[in-house]
């Protein structure tokens, strides 16, 4: 079971926030706060997330950090019969890849799916 996403960098909420803030000012301003967006909307944060091959309890996420700063995830994984786990807070520097996982209770029926949270 792997997924595979892309997310943009946070940026878009920055930029939609300052449009409309600037709806009512001055062109020049909002072009200057279109453009200082754009540039940090740079990169994005690829992720995967997958069942351990040997435990089907144990879920993974994987993710690699394109973006030009620091980003925080950790896996979500979702239990069958079982509460649904976190997985370790990771800190990656920009090209880093690393891992957080998680791992259902013994009764569980297994890994439903693997996601992820970015911070």
């Amino acid at each position: 079971m792997n997924r595979r996403t892309s997310i943009f960098a946070a940026g878009l909420v920055t930029t939609v926030s300052a449009l409309a803030v600037t709806v009512g000012g001055p062109a020049a301003p909002a072009q200057a706060a279109a453009a200082g967006d754009a540039a940090a909307m740079v990169g994005t944060v690829d992720c995967d997330g997958w069942v351990h091959n040997n435990n089907p309890d144990h879920g993974i996420a994987g993710c690699k950090n394109n973006t030009d700063r620091t980003v925080t995830f950790r896996a979500e994984v979702v239990c069958g019969w079982a509460p649904d786990v976190s997985g370790q807070w990771v800190t990656l520097a920009p090209g880093q890849y690393g891992e957080s996982s998680g791992v259902c209770a013994i009764y569980s029926s297994g890994v439903g799916s693997v996601g992820w949270s970015i911070q």
